[in-house]
């Protein structure tokens, strides 16, 4: 748990989340949270607006480990976390209909759950592949435990069952005893490793959420982007651009120039910036269709006419052939799949 010479402070920030987290499991031990960790205790009102540095963080969780000598406070501590600790994001994340819905308002807005070294995600054959790099340094081994149990916990709180990992890395050096982790995570786990990474099967993102509701979940993400541009400037052009096109997509066919527009760039900087990133603007909009899609197909009061206007289409049928040429299949068959995953 110590820092070396060479290592350079982690950068980013964490919201009060965490911090009234730890609070809590300390009081509920008899421990005199805040004499021991020296800061006072976030506002329960707050929900996560008060953002405290990772490198804090990390002392933080650091004094509670040894005072407590519980090397495995990060898992511990990861597993009582709830949606409502997030208050509107842990709200949004409830109200979607799936958890890959879920998942892509996690990539979203994950400035607002977890602003230290950003999430990225990919599809490597069957399975889907969560990552963290190093960029903003190394927040060591009780933050990143913390961080990655955490958001399995809140998997398993909203879709009502436990989500077992294919596999999970870190880059943290392999502690004395490795089977504590095998145990709860409950599959191979590995250690210095490039990256930080979560594997598991792409099929799971079909699981439904136990609470959806596509009405509340609209309100929810305004509230969370007012959230989100509150915030200190970021480096994310990426998220900026995938918010833009999510947003603009409803009145119709977002164009690059007009996103461009939207975000103060020309559209040649923003054809570069994303071609730097390795992204093509016709492919990242077509995704975030297929997103919005799927997140419209799982609301049964939506009629299909209805779901190919929010999506910008002038008629069903273009719709209709856009969603099979994603998926594979019709809308309506892929809505009876989703609201009924035992028929058949």
């Amino acid at each position: 748990m110590h820092q070396t010479i060479a290592e350079q402070p982690p950068r980013g920030v964490v919201p009060s989340t965490y911090v009234r987290l730890l609070y809590e499991y300390l009081e509920k031990r008899g421990v005199a949270a805040a004499a021991l960790l020296g800061v006072a205790a976030p506002e329960a009102a707050d929900r996560g607006s008060l953002r405290y540095p990772v490198a804090a963080w990390r002392t933080l969780l650091q004094r509670a480990a040894e005072y407590l000598q519980d090397p495995l406070l990060g898992l511990h501590l990861g597993q009582t976390i709830t949606p409502a600790h997030f208050g509107v994001m842990g709200y949004v994340l409830l109200a979607c209909p799936s958890l890959g819905a879920a998942l892509a308002r996690t990539l979203q807005y994950q400035r607002l759950l977890y602003d230290v070294n950003p999430m990225r995600s990919s599809v490597e054959g069957s399975d889907l592949l969560l990552e963290w790099g190093v960029d903003q340094g190394r927040p060591g081994p009780l933050v990143d435990e913390c961080a990655i149990t955490a958001l399995l916990q809140l998997t398993h709180n909203a879709t009502g069952r436990r989500i077992v990992a294919t596999e999970i890395r870190f880059v943290n050096p392999a502690p004395a005893d490795v089977q504590p982790y095998r145990e709860w995570f409950g599959c191979p786990v590995l250690f210095d490793q490039p990256e930080t990474s979560i594997r598991f099967p792409q099929a799971l993102l079909a699981l439904p959420l136990r609470q959806p509701d596509t009405v509340l979940l609209n309100v929810l993400e305004r509230q969370a982007d007012d959230l989100l541009a509150q915030l200190p400037p970021s480096d994310d052009f990426e998220q900026a651009v995938r918010r833009c096109i999510a947003r603009l997509v409803r009145e119709g066919q977002p164009e690059l120039d007009l996103v461009a527009n939207e975000l103060h760039v020309s559209a040649r900087t923003l054809h570069r910036r994303l071609a730097a990133a390795g992204i093509n603007f016709r492919e990242l909009r077509e995704s975030i269709r297929q997103r919005l899609a799927e997140d419209y197909l799982a609301d049964p009061r939506l009629q299909l006419g209805e779901i190919a206007q929010l999506l910008g289409y002038s008629e069903q049928s273009a719709f209709t052939r856009a969603f099979r040429r994603w998926s594979g299949q019709a809308p309506y068959a892929y809505r009876l799949s989703l609201l009924n995953p035992d028929a058949g």
